[in-house]
């Protein structure tokens, strides 16, 4: 068993809930995981991890340090990217002076992050949205804070409590094994004076190394996996594997005792918890880490460490050959084991598996300041990598996403952040997550000096230039863009499944493979000159298949016995999917006495990212004012303007009224007429996917204002005929709910009639299968209606002034009349020096 100083930490501070024990019953009873499928098991081959750090991502209480509570609130932007793990850097209490690996208290948050229950709270949210859950067990070292390493350096040697450590006499032990971090440390070894010894260290003076070689610190270890698998967790990264046990003799790497270690853990883990992952770091050849896999009875995945510096290399020398070399000496791992591949991480761009020649070379053009090295690395971001090259950042991105393996992105590369290299160690590329051009970033409200770290501010990399807002609004961001290249990775499991060929081409600048599995095979295509280039394939294996590019599904011209030629763009890449037969996208010819196919295809297809909730905030509005405005008001019966009379038809004011997917929003519609008059109009407006999407089409064309296709496909409708956008409208108006457009508000008012009981509009009393019937549609109001209970009259024509019929309803109310349908209540839009005008009227349905 653990010993029980494992829970306590070394630091004073007391954490803000009962500490457990790893006895304490309530390890038992974490949150339910979501069920699991027996494809589950290897969820992790398809996967996209995004790899975070707590305290840089977003500060929920203003103390200038990111925690738990931040991280959950902003799991719906993680959902929205796409990714479907998180990997987090440690969260431990520690002193922090190695950002969290140099651990005090494995069984605990630090006090700075939040609490266990919140760390409860944020599995939970995460496993709701389908976000499975990867952090660190550093089981290598722990730091000299930590208690049993207190305990160890005043226990006599030989005593099971000194055994936790790795102790000698003289620091000449070992003496062939060589310093990790030369930048800072000249040994291996550190005098301690209280234990009067010296400790083993493979890395920082201050982390001592766990004595693995020892059954008892292992069982240890295997608590503490338990303890955090028992909370919910689904993987765990091993730290610093291949340093795990030493013996005199050797260079204390890939030792067969650590492979015995690993294979205990793996053992306990598959005892008693299905469908988890364990992550190997270890920075070797790939020859050498294929060990760590065992024969699937180690590690289920591994990082490929020398494959990334390469990536960088072959753009640079605009050859492919560092690329193919290593993948073609990557051995062959077990079905069920998987590569984990990145390109930029929260440590420094490693060169240690490369040659000196190699590391030189990068050095010169990748670190040409010797501020940005550090040890036998780079600490560079990938956008500052690749002096911020949109194309570059894309083509490393786009083969990263292809190659076998598993991809990891790095908080803030999906929107190009920098790095601050004058910062200490590694941290200039730790800085905070910039959500938006506010202060901090958007990070946290704190005074700038209470910050962790400061945020990037230099004039191209600063959060004011990039944010994740800013992204958003706009569809072709860098962010909107990996969006759509994650979808459609995941939309095909032969990226993360299937074999690696590499196909023939003379030009060495162009690297060409194929993804095969059993379901299809992808064509992939890259250009890493700076160049138009040629490339003649050798695809006769697959003659008369037919090339599809996967992002736009355009057909390409099928493949012959001889060369297939292509001309590729400077950094261009594709992917093709080999098809046998075309697509079938081209449109059918339609019959002119069928109108309603005429308006489908006459409707524009709007090209926008899968996030839909900025479509009138960004240049995507301007488009549908260009070039579906006014087509669509011409086909609407309540448009009294005149076709032949619009002279420019925009947006005047709107506001969300449903998020998520699917958003819906309530506009006001400005049209010029060709005298010089203006008229507005009331469109609600509703985005559906699917089903719904298809129905419009095909049912109401005339009520469509578009179709959407890029990331995914979908229509805008008029939202009278959505019935979620329906029943939001008469809410407002049952709450009597006041909301802020652009540049007026709308308020829901409910008629008040004191003298008699009149039933208020209560969309909650509706019932839950409620069913809206749309009415005749007139010169001036759209109706619907709904269980025969209350009717919705949207004035289309917005006046400012009192509202005839309602003015009326009021009159007639007050004389007690009652054989016309009584007045529930009504929706106002008022801007300032306008005064109020009636948007819609809910009355009671009359039988």
């Amino acid at each position: 068993m653990v010993d029980p100083d494992l829970a306590r930490t070394a630091d004073a501070q007391e954490p803000k809930t009962t500490e457990p024990t790893p006895n304490d019953q309530r390890l038992t009873t974490h949150d339910q995981r979501p069920t699991a499928t027996e494809e589950d098991a290897l969820w992790y081959k398809d996967a996209i991890i995004y790899q975070a750090h707590v305290r840089a991502f977003f500060d929920s209480d203003n103390d200038g340090v990111g925690d738990f509570r931040g991280l959950t609130q902003k799991l719906d932007y993680l959902q929205g990217l796409g990714i479907t793990c998180l990997w987090l850097l440690p969260f431990f209490p520690s002193p922090l002076r190695d950002d969290g690996y140099d651990i005090a208290d494995y069984l605990n948050v630090h006090p700075s992050y939040g609490t266990l229950e919140d760390f409860k709270a944020f599995v939970r949210a995460a496993h709701e949205r389908q976000i499975r859950v990867l952090i660190e067990l550093v089981i290598n070292h722990t730091s000299d804070r930590h208690p049993l390493f207190e305990r160890a350096r005043r226990a006599p040697p030989g005593s099971p409590e000194r055994e936790f450590y790795v102790w000698s006499d003289t620091d000449e032990k070992f003496a062939g094994t060589r310093i990790i971090f030369s930048d800072t440390e000249k040994s291996n070894w550190t005098f301690d004076p209280v234990a009067g010894q010296y400790y083993w260290h493979r890395f920082f003076s201050h982390q001592p190394d766990l004595n693995l070689n020892n059954p008892a610190v292992v069982d240890a270890v295997i608590d503490v996996m338990k303890f955090w698998l028992d909370l919910g967790v689904d993987a765990l990264r091993l730290d610093a594997v291949p340093y795990l046990c030493v013996r005199e003799g050797t260079i204390n790497e890939n030792l067969p005792e650590t492979h015995a270690v690993l294979k205990r853990i793996r053992r306990e883990l598959d005892a008693a918890y299905p469908n988890r992952m364990l992550l190997a770091e270890a920075n070797q050849w790939p020859s050498d880490v294929r060990a760590y896999f065992g024969e699937n009875d180690e590690c289920h995945m591994a990082f490929h460490f020398p494959l990334m510096p390469r990536m960088f290399m072959a753009i640079q020398q605009e050859d492919r050959h560092a690329i193919t070399e290593i993948l073609n000496q990557t051995p062959d791992i077990p079905d069920t084991c998987q590569w984990a591949l990145f390109l930029r991480n929260h440590d420094e761009l490693t060169l240690e598996m490369v040659t000196d020649e190699e590391r030189d070379y990068m050095y010169s053009i990748y670190a040409g300041d010797p501020q940005m090295r550090l040890n036998l690395g780079i600490r560079r971001r990938l956008a500052p990598l690749l002096e911020n090259s949109r194309p570059r950042i894309e083509l490393l991105t786009a083969m990263l996403f292809a190659f076998p393996g598993t991809p990891i992105v790095y908080y803030g590369d999906e929107i190009g952040m920098g790095d601050n290299i004058y910062l200490g160690d590694r941290n200039g590329v730790r800085t905070p997550m910039q959500w938006s051009g506010d202060r901090n970033g958007g990070f946290s409200r704190a005074d700038p000096a209470r910050l962790y770290a400061p945020p990037i501010m230099d004039p191209v990399y600063g959060y004011q230039a990039i944010n994740v807002e800013a992204q958003e609004r706009y569809p072709f961001s860098l962010l909107h863009w990996m969006k759509r290249l994650i979808a459609m990775r995941k939309q095909h499991r032969v990226f993360g499944r299937g074999s690696l060929e590499f196909v023939g081409c003379a030009n060495r600048k162009v690297l060409v493979f194929l993804r095969r599995d059993d379901r299809e095979t992808i064509l992939v295509v890259a250009n890493l000159s700076s160049g138009v280039q040629p490339a003649a394939l050798d695809l006769h294996a697959f003659a008369g298949l037919i090339p599809v590019e996967m992002s736009g599904l355009t057909e390409f011209p099928r493949i012959a016995e001889t060369p297939y030629f292509l001309t590729l763009g400077p950094y261009a890449s594709y992917w093709f999917t080999l098809q046998h037969e075309p697509m079938k996208l081209t449109p059918t010819v339609t019959a002119a006495s069928d109108p309603d196919a005429a308006i489908v295809e006459s409707l524009p297809a709007l090209l926008v990212g899968a996030e839909w909730q900025t479509v009138l905030d960004s240049g995507t509005r301007a488009v549908l004012e260009r070039q579906a405005l006014g087509p669509f008001l011409q086909r609407q019966p309540w448009f009294t303007a005149g076709s032949a009379s619009i002279r420019r038809a925009r947006f005047s004011d709107w506001m969300r009224i449903r998020g998520g997917a699917q958003p819906a929003f309530l506009s006001l519609v400005a049209v010029d007429d060709a005298d010089g008059r203006e008229a507005s109009f009331v469109v609600p407006l509703a985005l559906v996917s699917g089903e719904d999407a298809e129905r419009a089409l095909k049912q109401i064309p005339a009520r469509v204002l578009a179709r959407i296709t890029g990331a995914r496909k979908g229509a805008i409708i008029d939202g009278m005929h959505d019935d979620d956008t329906c029943d939001r409208l008469l809410g407002m108006v049952a709450r009597e709910e006041e909301m802020t457009m652009r540049s007026g508000s709308v308020r829901g008012v409910l008629q008040r009639r004191p003298e008699r009981n009149i039933e208020r509009v209560d969309p909650l009393a509706v019932p839950a299968d409620r069913k809206w019937i749309r009415g005749a549609v007139d010169q001036s109001y759209t109706v619907a209606s709904v269980n025969d209970q209350y009717v919705l009259k949207l004035r289309r024509r917005v006046e400012p002034g009192q509202n005839p019929e309602l003015e009326i309803a009021h009159a007639l109310a007050e004389q007690g009349f009652v054989r016309t349908p009584s007045l529930i209540g009504a929706l106002n839009y008022s801007t300032a020096g306008e005064g109020l005008a009636t948007m819609a009227l809910v009355q009671a349905a009359v039988l």
